[in-house]
């Protein structure tokens, strides 16, 4: 995808949503830091509800660990993965007492040493939590990501590298949630929405699509189908 049509692509998608955020709930950054451990092969609608009954309780490193697992496992027994995902939260709350004072680091490397936290659950917490300029590659970023073009990879790693050197300056600290909002309601894994979708003049696979005859002329700007 050519440098304009980069600028051009956020700049819609900025003026669709010009404060992006994360549909997880959360007020501090371990509640983040909670919520996004908590979300692996989850959604963000079952997650809130589990927080919406754990977080009145227990929202402190300290506290959560006062309930102790069996009752953390039947709090997040709604969850995929919920008897690892117990385990790995009393252990990252024990790090962060004994290592950070209780409070969550604000260093990628600090955080992938907690358990059960991974490189984009450190990235998510970075970008939303702190303000840095990072990208957490999920599915839906990954997806729209090879998609349209605008940074082409085969790992995660890949696209968030490649994300990092394309996308504006001007549009690089809430480009992550942009991306996962166009892919979670527009461009879907199964189904894109390519007919509503505002940027598919500037996206590879809706030029292709309108090549094949897959999608009518008439959902791309004129002059826009012959240029990569």
């Amino acid at each position: 995808m050519k440098v304009a049509d980069r600028e051009n692509f956020f700049q819609r998608l900025a003026a669709l949503e010009p404060n992006p955020k994360t549909e997880l709930n959360w007020e501090t950054p371990f509640e983040l830091l909670v919520a996004v451990m908590l979300s692996a092969q989850s959604t963000d609608v079952g997650v809130n509800k589990v927080t919406r009954q754990l977080f009145p309780v227990a929202n402190t490193p300290d506290q959560i660990l006062s309930l102790g697992l069996p009752t953390v496992e039947r709090y997040l027994q709604s969850l995929g993965l919920y008897r690892s995902k117990a385990k790995h939260l009393l252990q990252t709350c024990e790090r962060l007492i004994a290592e950070h004072d209780g409070e969550v680091p604000h260093t990628r490397e600090a955080l992938e040493k907690l358990p059960g936290v991974g490189r984009k659950t450190a990235n998510v917490v970075l970008n939303t939590a702190f303000g840095q300029p990072t990208m957490a590659v999920d599915t839906h970023i990954f997806r729209v990501a090879n998609r349209t073009g605008l940074a082409p990879g085969k790992t995660p790693l890949a696209v968030e590298k490649g994300l990092l050197k394309r996308v504006p300056d001007a549009y690089l600290l809430n480009a992550h949630h942009w991306l996962i909002l166009h892919g979670r309601y527009v461009c879907k894994a199964r189904k894109p929405l390519c007919e509503q979708c505002p940027v598919i003049d500037l996206c590879r696979e809706g030029k292709r699509r309108v090549r094949a005859g897959k999608l009518p002329v008439s959902v791309i700007a004129e002059g826009q189908v012959d240029s990569v």
